[in-house]
C-alpha cells in the first residue's frame, strides 16, 4: 500500500512541471515580442485561419489550376517511374528555387535602363509587404501575376517534356507547391500561434526576414534549408537589426 508521505512529492512535482510549462510559453511569448517589437496579438484555430485564406483569389487560381491538371493527368494515365520521379526531384529543389526567386526576383532593385525603369509589379508588390507585412492581401501572389505565370507553367508542361503524362505530372507538382507556399505564407503572417517544432522554426525564419534583417532567412516553406546553402542562415544574436526591413532599397534610393 503507497505511503501518504509520497503525496506532497506528487504535487509539488507537479507544481514544478506546470512552472516549467509556463515558463516556456512567456519565453516564447517574448520570443515573438523581440522578433515582431509587438505585443502578444489573439490566437485564431487553424480552421478559422483556413477559412480566411479561402476569402483571397490567388489560393483558388492556384487551387483550380491543381485540380484541373490532376484531373486530367488522372484521365490520361501512362504512369511511369519518372511520375514518381519528377515529384521528388522538385519537391527538393523547392527551397532553392524559393530562395533564388525572393532573391532575384521579389528583392529586385528598381533600374533604369535606356531612360526606362525596370521594376515588376512582383518586386513593387514584395516591397509594400515588407513596409506592411499585416496586409493581408499583399502576402499573396498578386492575382495579376498569376494571369500569366499559370498559363505559362501550363504551357511548359505540354511542350517541354518527352510525354503528356509527364508535362501533367509537372503542372500537378507546381500547382501543389504553389498552393502549399500560399498557404504557409499566409499562415505565418496571420494570428495563428506556432504549435509544432517544425513549424514554429519555419514561422520563425520567416518573422526574422521581415522584423529583424531583410538580407537574411529568405526561405517561406522551410527553415535553415536553402539558406543554410547559400549562407543566409546566421545566428540571430550576431545579426543586426536592419533599418530598411520595412523600407527595402531605402539607401540605394537616397545614394
Amino acid at each position: 500500500m503507497m505511503s501518504d508521505h509520497g503525496v506532497p512529492a506528487r504535487l509539488a512535482a507537479r507544481r514544478d512541471a506546470a512552472d516549467l510549462d509556463e515558463r516556456a510559453r512567456e519565453r516564447l511569448r517574448a520570443d515573438e515580442a523581440a522578433i515582431t517589437g509587438a505585443r502578444r496579438r489573439d490566437a485564431v484555430t487553424l480552421a478559422a485561419a483556413w477559412r480566411a485564406f479561402l476569402r483571397h483569389p490567388s489560393p483558388w487560381l492556384i487551387g483550380g489550376t491543381l485540380a484541373i491538371a490532376l484531373a486530367v493527368r488522372l484521365a490520361v494515365g501512362d504512369w511511369r517511374l519518372s511520375d514518381a520521379l519528377l515529384p521528388l526531384a522538385m519537391l527538393a529543389m523547392f527551397p532553392c528555387f524559393e530562395w533564388v526567386v525572393h532573391v532575384c526576383v521579389l528583392h529586385w532593385r528598381p533600374r533604369t535602363l535606356a531612360g526606362l525603369t525596370v521594376d515588376p509589379l512582383l518586386a513593387r508588390k514584395h516591397r509594400e509587404h515588407h513596409a506592411d507585412p499585416r496586409d493581408t492581401p499583399l502576402v499573396f501572389i498578386p492575382w495579376q501575376a498569376l494571369l500569366w505565370l499559370l498559363p505559362a507553367y501550363a504551357a511548359i508542361g505540354l511542350l517541354a517534356f518527352p510525354r503528356l503524362g509527364l508535362g501533367l505530372t509537372f503542372l500537378v507538382g507546381v500547382g501543389a507547391l504553389g498552393f502549399a507556399y500560399e498557404w504557409t505564407h499566409y499562415l505565418i503572417h496571420s494570428d495563428y500561434r506556432p504549435r509544432s517544432r517544425a513549424y514554429r522554426a519555419i514561422w520563425r525564419n520567416h518573422r526574422l526576414h521581415h522584423y529583424k534583417n531583410e538580407h537574411y532567412w529568405f526561405t517561406v516553406t522551410s527553415a535553415g534549408t536553402a539558406d543554410r546553402v547559400f549562407g543566409a542562415y546566421p545566428d540571430p544574436a550576431t545579426v543586426e537589426s536592419s533599418p530598411t526591413v520595412r523600407a527595402l532599397h531605402a539607401r540605394d534610393a537616397a545614394a
